[in-house]
């Protein structure tokens, strides 16, 4: 599980990262939904590689729950945007993957992982 979902956040966050400063300003502009509007560049380049890089560190097991709480934390933001946006519908995926997150926060990476927890 640590594998097959870490390497779909790659495959979500690696566009994101290359996407450069005018896609993280999109991405961090989603931080309105939680009163802050300051630096949504910053806030995009943090979702960004929370996705990206998170993902690579799930799928090596390597500072994974650290990666879990910062996908976490993007996943919470992309279920409130898809909330006040479009509803439940599109925003359930969001919301699953939290899940998901919170689950492998909890459990660890398992035996065959860099930090063996």
């Amino acid at each position: 599980m640590r594998v097959g979902v870490g390497a779909m956040m790659i495959l979500h966050g690696y566009p994101k990262i290359i996407g450069g400063p005018e896609k993280w300003t999109k991405l961090g502009a989603n931080m309105k939904y939680f009163h802050l509007t300051a630096y949504p560049e910053i806030w995009g380049f943090m979702a960004a590689m929370a996705e990206g890089v998170g993902g690579l560190l799930m799928v090596l097991g390597f500072l994974f729950r650290p990666s879990c709480f910062f996908l976490l934390c993007t996943m919470i933001v992309a279920a409130v945007m898809h909330l006040a946006e479009d509803g439940v519908k599109d925003a359930s995926h969001a919301i699953e993957l939290g899940f998901v997150f919170l689950g492998l926060f909890i459990l660890g990476p398992g035996k065959y992982s860099i930090d063996k927890s």
